[in-house]
C-alpha cells in the first residue's frame, strides 16, 4: 500500500494483499446489510454487489470533488473468476436431464434461445440508438441471463477489445436485472393463474420430488481439499485450453481478433470431466464442498469487480442503455406469457415456472427460487415440477450454450 500527493490529488494504491483485505470486508458489510435491509432479502441483491457498490460510489464521489483517488490491484480478480466459473461446470451433469423429462428440455430450450435473442435484440438496438453494438450484448445476456457474475467476467474482455464503458454497462444492467426480475415474476404469475381460472394443482410426478444430492456434510478439511484440488487442475487445463484455441485463431484468422476468456477454457473441461466421471466414477463429487468453493470465489472476484467500478463511464450511455433495458423486459414478459407458458402445458406448474423464467431471465437464478417461492407460498401449493427444472437451467445448463454465444457475438461485433 502506498500514498502520494500529486498535483493537489491525493493518491492512494493498494497492493493486491490490502485489495484482497478491503475486498473482504465489503463483502462482510453486504452480508450484514442483506441481513438487516429487507429490500435487498426481497430482490436477492447479492452480498458482493452491495458491498462492492458501497466502495464504487465512494469512488465516484472522489471522482468528483478530484482531492483524493484510489487505485485497486485486483491480482486475486482472475484466479476468483477461473475458479467460479469451473465449480459450474463440475455441476454440469447431463444425466440430470434424464429427471427433468420434456418439460426440462421445452424449458432448457426456452433459455438458449432468449440467450441468442437477448444478445442479438440488444446490439440492433445499440447499433440504432448510436452506441458500439457489444454494449447491447453487454445489456443482453451477458448481464441478463448472465447476472453479475458474466457481467464482471465478460466486461473486461468486451473493454479489451476496445469497446469502452462494457463493464459499467454490464454490472448496471446485470443489477437492473435483478430488481425488475423479482419484481415481475410473481405478478406474471399470478396474472396467468387469474386469467386462466387454473387449478391451484401441482404435478404429482415422483419424478420431480426427488432430491437432486443427498444431504452432505463435510466430516474434514480433506472433502474440501479434494474439491480445491480438483478445480484447481482444471482452471490450469482451462487455461492451456483457451490459450491453445486464441493461437490457433490467430493464424486461421489473422485479419480478425478473437478472444476466448481462460473462465470459458475452465468450464468446459470441468463439464467434460463431470460428464465422463459420471459414466467411470473416477472422483467422488462432494457437492457442498463445490458450493462451498464456489460461494468464496464469486464472493471476492465479485466485490473486486463492483469495488473497481467507473460508475462515472455511464454517464453518456445513460439514455441508451434505459432503453435497452426497458424493451428487453417487455419482450421477455410477452415470451413468458404467449410462449412458454402454451409450450408448458397452460397449468400451475407452468405459471410458476414462468415467475422463475422472468427471474432468471433478467436477473439470477435466485430470484427465480424467490419469485417461485412467492408464488407457491400464495396459492398454497408447492411446484416440485419448477424447483427442479429451473434452478437445474438457470444455475447450470444454461451456460453450456450461453456462454459460447456471448464468445460468439462480442468477438464478431468487435472484429
Amino acid at each position: 500500500m502506498s500514498w502520494e500527493t500529486v498535483g493537489g490529488v491525493f493518491k492512494v494504491s493498494l497492493d493486491p494483499l490490502f485489495t484482497t483485505a478491503l475486498a473482504s470486508i465489503l463483502f462482510v458489510v453486504g452480508v450484514l446489510l442483506r441481513r438487516h435491509i429487507s429490500f435487498l432479502t426481497r430482490f436477492c441483491i447479492p452480498a458482493a454487489v452491495i458491498g462492492g457498490l458501497i466502495m464504487a460510489l465512494a469512488s465516484l464521489a472522489m471522482h468528483h470533488h478530484g482531492g483524493a483517488s484510489i487505485t485497486f490491484a485486483t491480482a486475486l480478480q482472475t484466479p476468483m473468476m477461473l475458479a467460479f466459473f469451473t465449480t459450474v461446470g463440475i455441476g454440469g451433469s447431463l444425466s440430470l436431464l434424464k429427471r427433468g423429462g420434456w418439460a426440462l428440455l421445452v424449458y432448457l430450450a426456452a433459455c438458449w434461445a432468449l440467450a441468442a435473442f437477448q444478445n442479438s435484440f440488444g446490439a440492433i438496438l445499440a447499433k440504432v440508438l448510436g452506441i458500439h453494438p457489444v454494449l447491447g450484448v453487454m445489456a443482453g445476456a451477458v448481464s441478463l441471463e448472465g447476472g453479475h457474475g458474466a457481467a464482471a467476467a465478460f466486461g473486461p474482455t468486451a473493454e479489451g477489445l476496445g469497446v469502452k464503458g462494457a463493464q459499467a454497462v454490464a454490472i448496471a444492467s446485470a443489477t437492473y436485472g435483478l430488481i425488475a426480475g423479482g419484481l415481475l415474476g410473481g405478478p406474471v404469475a399470478g396474472w396467468l393463474i387469474n386469467r386462466n381460472k387454473l387449478e391451484l394443482a401441482a404435478s404429482q410426478d415422483e419424478i420431480y420430488k426427488e432430491k437432486r444430492d443427498a444431504a452432505q456434510v463435510l466430516s474434514d478439511s480433506f472433502d474440501l481439499f479434494r474439491m480445491l484440488t480438483l478445480v484447481l487442475v482444471f482452471m490450469a487445463l482451462g487455461s492451456v485450453v483457451s490459450n491453445w484455441v486464441n493461437s490457433q485463431a490467430k493464424n486461421v484468422w489473422e485479419w480478425a481478433t478473437f478472444s476466448l476468456p481462460g473462465y470459458v477454457g475452465a468450464m468446459f473441461a470441468a463439464v467434460v470431466f463431470r460428464n465422463l466421471n459420471d459414466v467411470v466414477k473416477l472422483v467422488k463429487i462432494h457437492a457442498k464442498a463445490v458450493d462451498m468453493i464456489a460461494d468464496v470465489s464469486i464472493g471476492i472476484f465479485l466485490t473486486m469487480a463492483m469495488m473497481s467500478l467507473r460508475i462515472w463511464d455511464l454517464y453518456d450511455l445513460a439514455v441508451p442503455l434505459i432503453v435497452i433495458l426497458l424493451l428487453q423486459t417487455v419482450v421477455i414478459a410477452l415470451i413468458a406469457v404467449f410462449i412458454l407458458f402454451p409450450l408448458l402445458g397452460r397449468d400451475y406448474d407452468a405459471a410458476v415456472i414462468c415467475s422463475g423464467f422472468l427471474g432468471h431471465g433478467l436477473g439470477a437464478t435466485p430470484n427465480a427460487v424467490s419469485n417461485m417461492n412467492a408464488v407457491c407460498a400464495r396459492c398454497g401449493v408447492v411446484s416440485y415440477k419448477a424447483f427442479l427444472i429451473v434452478p437445474l437451467c438457470g444455475a447450470v445448463l444454461i451456460d453450456l450454450v450461453g456462454i459460447p454465444n456471448i464468445v460468439w457475438f462480442i468477438n464478431y461485433l468487435t472484429r
